[in-house]
């Protein structure tokens, strides 16, 4: 009986489990609609809408596209419709084209926006948005984005100050990564703390690719600032995020990371406190985000070698003097080696000496050879 009881209360978590993670997908995508004008259905603009949300679904996964980035337009007047659609950085294209096969029915066919012709979807893979005025593209800031994204639930731990330093600390840094080290501006990050209240933050920072590098740290240095005050997420709120059409940010406490792959930026903290260690170690990945990872590989061998100079340095000196001081004990050795010079002689001196090695001159054998007497002149 009690084997049952434990089995029904087993199936009954894992059933309300499913049904929480059934909803969370229905409610995907979350809409922004405008108050600009609607389209009908059949009509030239719905017919344009579809082509476009199918285009930019395959221009930003296709393999020419490594940003998983497009945007574009399609029809004349009045019937021009504009639109883009930005990929998650660490989703594969495959991956990519599914988030954009949604955003293709939701778009055209989807109750999201009752077909409004002004409308983002945010997905938790993509972000899209479509439109019959094209000022959104070429814009630089952040305007339309979707900041009303959160997680619902708190944190445990009474640290709310602490925790929202701790936030704050890696979204800087996240940001950071994205600006100066992806091809795609684009940073995931995880924050290791001592907190049993909030032990595994998770961050990313996202811009649209046809931004530079400048724009994208304006933008998401907007959204960092605004994090607590301008979107009034609560301080003790476990996630949430903000979404536009040129940058993205999102952080969230949790077991793992919503994101896939390794964390780009990784930020232990000591025992004692919320500053991160000295060895902040960011993740490698490809293109220019290895910069962090430079600094890593170039500081490390670069610090070794001056120790192992230094001590090569030391032992060089000493040997150094010990070779002098033996030196000095020593006698000169030019001067002996100057007389044994003298004391050499030439074959032909040798053969009148000896008259020519005659046998009157030999007085033994030696371990060398014969032996002979030599009868050499001094030199005045």
């Amino acid at each position: 009986m009690l084997r049952r009881r434990r089995s029904s209360v087993v199936h009954a978590v894992l059933f309300f489990a499913a049904v929480a993670l059934l909803e969370s997908l229905a409610a995907q995508p979350w809409p922004k609609c405008g108050n600009g004008g609607t389209f009908t259905a059949g009509s030239t603009y719905e017919t344009n809408l579809k082509n476009l949300a199918l285009i930019l679904r395959t221009n930003a996964s296709s393999g020419s596209s490594p940003t998983l980035f497009a945007s574009g337009a399609l029809g004349s007047a009045p019937d021009t419709v504009y639109g883009l659609l930005l990929c998650r950085g660490d989703l594969s294209s495959s991956d990519c084209a599914g988030c954009g096969t949604n955003v293709s029915r939701d778009a055209v066919a989807g109750p999201t926006c009752n077909r409004t012709k002004d409308a983002i979807l945010v997905y938790n893979e993509c972000y899209a948005q479509f439109s019959d005025k094209g000022d959104f593209l070429a814009a630089t800031d952040n305007s339309g984005e979707y900041s009303a994204l959160q997680s619902g639930t708190n944190i445990s731990s009474t640290d709310v100050a602490g925790y929202d330093r701790a936030v704050t600390e890696l979204l800087n840094a996240t940001v950071q990564y994205a600006v100066e080290n992806s091809t795609r501006l684009f940073a995931t990050g995880q924050r290791v703390g001592t907190d049993p209240g909030f032990r595994n933050i998770y961050s990313m920072a996202q811009c649209s690719p046809d931004l530079s590098p400048g724009q994208c740290r304006s933008c998401l240095d907007g959204l960092v600032d605004q994090w607590w005050k301008g979107f009034l997420f609560p301080r003790n709120g476990e996630g949430a995020r903000v979404s536009g059409p040129r940058c993205s940010l999102r952080s969230e406490l949790g077991p793992g990371p919503f994101y896939t792959g390794r964390p780009m930026v990784l930020l232990p903290v000591k025992a004692d406190g919320l500053t991160p260690a000295p060895d902040v170690v960011p993740a490698i990945t490809g293109g220019k985000n290895n910069s962090a990872s430079k600094i890593l590989v170039i500081t490390l061998p670069t610090v070794t070698v001056a120790i192992v100079a230094a001590i090569s340095l030391c032992i060089w000196n000493v040997r150094k003097k010990r070779r002098l001081a033996k030196a000095d004990s020593r006698p000169d050795r030019t001067e002996d080696f100057e007389s044994v010079k003298s004391a050499l002689l030439s074959l032909t001196s040798l053969q009148v000496a000896t008259d020519n090695f005659h046998k009157s001159k030999k007085i033994g054998e030696g371990g060398f050879g014969e032996v002979y007497k030599v009868d050499v002149m001094e030199k005045d």
